[in-house]
């Protein structure tokens, strides 16, 4: 730290690399918190999670038994003077009591990008409903053929008001915010979709992952996937490709030093016809190959049956410069894409545990380096770009099913079947006050600065 001040003083680093440092050693000693605690409003588990990217302070959570809370993520409700820990109850809760709200099970919640004041849940009684905060109350419902699996709203969209809707049928539905319609349908998979994210780069970029064990990407301005995922094809493999040029060059040299010397003329017009032929051949195969290339990748038959996993696809996630795509499987396995590309890096997670019958929440560290995936009954935090397990966060009673991270302050929040949310942070800074007031103590005792678990006496 102070080599990071020290070089921060003399102009050497960055301005930011010195917060940027701060912050990523903060979030690598994150722990189950011992002064927040979230006052879970839900009777049933909870599927989903999500903190607004507008003030990144209320917390939106959709539960199994239809319910849906929204809580304050800064400012506590009350405070445990005999405990020190900050209560933070929900501000309020929907659920099938309201007009149109869900009868079933809330399976994705997002918040509406451009501000608070409204937000869509997606629920396994096939409906996606859009609420008002400040009424409490559904404002558009639009009906889908299925269960609602996944929505997704892109963050940064300006000219459209789209939510994606994955369902148990296997096209991907775009319904529209501003005219309560939906407006097209994604065909393309061959089973239900179960996972979906917006491009972090591109307002027309969509990605799925579905049942059928396949990433599509998507450009809703035209028809098809543009791009399939295959977990087979990586980087390794993007090498130059070897072409027949170089042969043909040294054919014809060899060629022409022969004829120059022992053919006549008559040799010399059959090997120049031979030449000839092939260099047609040669023009035919690379106009064949620029054909292919030009076309769709997504229509291509070989293409089009590529699987990302071999299972069902629970989750994805876009980092945080969003070059690059997480996602997760049945199969127990997470893996890191090149969007660009779209290939396998094959960064080697460790292993796993994934549930097998619904989609699940991945959460990715402000700087990137740090994923957070729910396995079983804790959560399980990866180096990103070496794969190794940095920590594994345990404090749950059942399976985890979704996370959220709250940047600013370095906080992950998880919801489980147990019906709880848990904060897990950085260990909390000792205040100013109990500095002094244990340098104090230490002054009384000799000069000496007694800790709670140290005695006066002993040598």
């Amino acid at each position: 730290m102070l080599r990071q001040l020290r070089r921060r003083e003399v102009g050497a680093d960055n301005p930011r690399s010195l917060s940027t440092h701060v912050r990523g050693e903060r979030v690598r000693q994150i722990n189950l918190s011992g002064h927040k605690e979230v006052v879970s409003a839900h009777h049933s588990g909870i599927n989903s999670l999500q903190v607004d990217c507008t003030e990144a302070r209320y917390l939106l959570a959709g539960a199994a038994d239809g319910s849906v809370g929204v809580y304050d993520t800064q400012q506590p409700t009350f405070v445990d003077s005999a405990l020190h820990v900050a209560k933070h109850e929900a501000l309020f809760t929907v659920d099938k009591s309201v007009h149109l709200g869900h009868i079933f099970s809330v399976s994705s919640v997002q918040w509406y990008p451009v501000d608070t004041g409204l937000f869509v849940t997606g629920s396994y009684d096939k409906n996606i409903n859009l609420w008002d905060t400040n009424t409490h109350q559904v404002e558009l419902q639009f009906k889908m053929p299925g269960k609602v699996y996944a929505i997704a709203m892109s963050a940064m969209a300006t000219t459209h008001m789209l939510v994606a809707a994955g369902t148990e049928d296997v096209r991907v539905r775009l319904c529209d915010l501003a005219t309560g319609a939906c407006t097209h349908t994604l065909s393309g998979h061959r089973d239900g979709v179960w996972a979906l994210q917006w491009s972090a780069s591109s307002e027309w970029i969509l990605y799925s992952g579905g049942c059928d064990g396949a990433i599509r990407f998507w450009d809703i301005r035209r028809a098809g996937c543009f791009q399939v995922l295959d977990h087979n094809r990586s980087q390794i493999e993007k090498r130059p490709s070897v072409t027949n040029s170089a042969s043909q060059r040294q054919e014809m040299a060899t060629a022409t030093m022969g004829s120059s010397s022992k053919v006549g003329s008559q040799q010399r017009e059959a090997k120049r016809a031979k030449l000839s032929k092939g260099s047609l051949a040669l023009k035919n195969a690379r106009a064949k190959e620029s054909a292919v290339q030009r076309q769709h990748p997504g229509m291509m038959s070989a293409n089009d049956r590529s699987t990302a996993h071999n299972g069902s696809v629970t989750a994805l996630q876009t980092s945080d410069d969003g070059l690059h795509l997480f996602s997760a499987g049945t199969d127990s396995r997470v893996r890191l894409w090149d969007i660009e590309s779209g290939c396998n890096t094959l960064v080697n997670y460790e292993a796993t545990r994934i549930r097998a019958h619904q989609g699940t929440q991945l959460a990715v560290s402000m700087d990137s380096s740090l994923l957070f995936v729910a396995s079983a009954h804790s959560v399980q935090t990866y180096d990103i770009w070496s794969g190794r397990m940095h920590s594994k966060l345990v404090g749950h009673y059942d399976n985890v099913n979704c996370c959220a991270f709250l940047p600013e302050d370095q906080e992950l929040y998880t919801g489980s079947s147990d019906r709880q949310i848990l904060v897990w942070s950085p260990p909390k800074a000792l205040p100013i006050d109990d500095e002094e007031e244990v340098e104090e103590e230490g002054l009384k005792t000799g000069g000496t600065t007694v800790t709670a678990d140290e005695d006066a006496w002993s040598d």
